[in-house]
């Protein structure tokens, strides 16, 4: 019997559920206009405050949303602050279809492989944090007021944060986007103005320069006006870990975003399987899901996906609590789509996860991984695409 076709479910009709999704956020993107200025300093004021603080257990502090009380922010302690923060990162969808006006309304560039981090300057001190929240490196810097130089290289209230991914190789934090500079924030600003704004700036500051007694790191941007051949195939000072499309409309906000998307194949990552703890790649496919209070396992989506559900004596079996990440296998039975989303999934409990773990796998994530092992989107797709004459369709900004 000829393997069955797992593409359909994934081919948009008229508007694919990622589609449409895009269209939602940029609408709402238009419509709200929250205090940004007020939370980048919170956000910059605390990480600073936070960097020698890590103890093992958490204190009896209520986390709240923005804008963040820094006195009460400062008695956090261990898990809360380090889940506070893991909270910060603008997180890319993973591909499942491709975007309209590809070549017009999207920037597309190599992603570095390495440790994903925000990396915030004040106070006369730079500190890194990974995606869990955790410190990565806490060091001196060009970047305004991150190092206490005899000549401050800004005024002493200026910090700056910025999305990077530090780079082993050459010891580099490559920045992809750029939340706030010399005390300005940027979130509300689209894709366009802060990739401009930041190649300027760090040209300005010497922050691209090589390592100093006053700049640990050497910081670089990555290029995003090249266009989708020579993101794919252009040599790279970095290793590649897939290509990233960013929306040029797009805001900057927290958690996962459809106007932020990641791709990979082979070719331009050693790594489009996810791999086990062992580092190989599964016979079946593995997903890590949050499970629930009433036993149903959800992605990190907002609103969350609803992949499957464990009854009550196993999870009392187990000792599992609502909170813990459990992973998963799909079994033969795969996952099933109507439309385009997910009706079922045929699910297998392996174990818990470890707690350094500061998210459940989103739903893109899930399934792209899916597709890649059974009809995945390739490069020529993107670049037919990526070739097609733009519509007239005007986008929010």
């Amino acid at each position: 019997m000829a393997p069955p076709d797992f593409r359909r479910p994934f081919k948009r009709a008229a508007v694919s559920d990622q589609q449409r999704r895009r269209e939602l956020t940029l609408q709402r993107q238009a419509q709200s206009r929250h205090d940004a200025q007020q939370r980048v300093r919170n956000l910059a004021s605390t990480i600073i405050s936070l960097q020698s603080q890590e103890p093992d257990d958490a204190a009896d502090v209520v986390l709240e949303p923005y804008p963040l009380d820094i006195r009460r922010a400062s008695r956090m302690r261990g898990e809360q602050v380090r889940n506070w923060f893991a909270r910060q990162l603008m997180l890319p969808e993973w591909m499942i279809d491709i975007p309209d006006n590809l070549s017009q309304d999207w920037y597309v560039f190599a992603r570095p492989a390495g440790k994903r981090c925000f990396v915030v300057a004040s106070n006369g001190t730079t500190v890194s944090r990974q995606r869990n929240g955790s410190i990565l490196h806490c060091f001196p810097s060009a970047l305004p007021n991150g190092a206490k130089t005899r000549e401050p290289s800004g005024p002493a209230h200026s910090y700056s944060i910025l999305d990077c991914i530090f780079h082993e190789g050459d010891q580099t934090y490559y920045v992809i986007d750029m939340v706030c500079w010399g005390g300005c924030s940027y979130y509300d600003c689209p894709a366009d103005f802060r990739f401009y704004w930041l190649n300027s700036k760090l040209e300005e500051t010497g922050a691209s320069g090589p390592p100093s007694y006053y700049h640990k790191y050497r910081f670089s941007a990555v290029t995003h006006e090249k266009g989708l051949p020579a993101a794919y195939t252009d040599a790279t000072p970095y290793v590649k870990d897939g290509l990233l499309f960013y929306n040029k409309h797009a805001h900057y906000q927290s958690g996962n975003t459809p106007l932020a998307l990641v791709w990979k194949d082979a070719k331009c990552s050693q790594y489009v399987l996810d791999t086990d703890s062992t580092g190989e790649v599964p016979d079946q496919q593995q997903v890590v899901l949050e499970l629930q209070e009433d036993g149903n396992l959800i992605t990190s989506d907002d609103p969350p996906i609803i992949f499957g559900r464990l009854n009550s004596e196993f999870i009392q079996q187990l000792g599992l609590h609502s909170g813990n990440f459990v992973r998963c296998a799909i079994n033969d039975g795969g996952l099933s789509f109507v439309e385009g989303k997910l009706e079922k999934a045929d699910l297998k409990y392996i174990g818990k996860c470890s707690r350094g773990r500061a998210f459940a796998d989103s739903y893109s994530k899930v399934v792209f991984q899916y597709m890649a092992r059974h009809s995945p989107l390739t490069y020529d797709d993107l670049l037919v695409a990526a070739n097609k004459p733009p519509s007239d369709v005007e986008m929010a900004g």
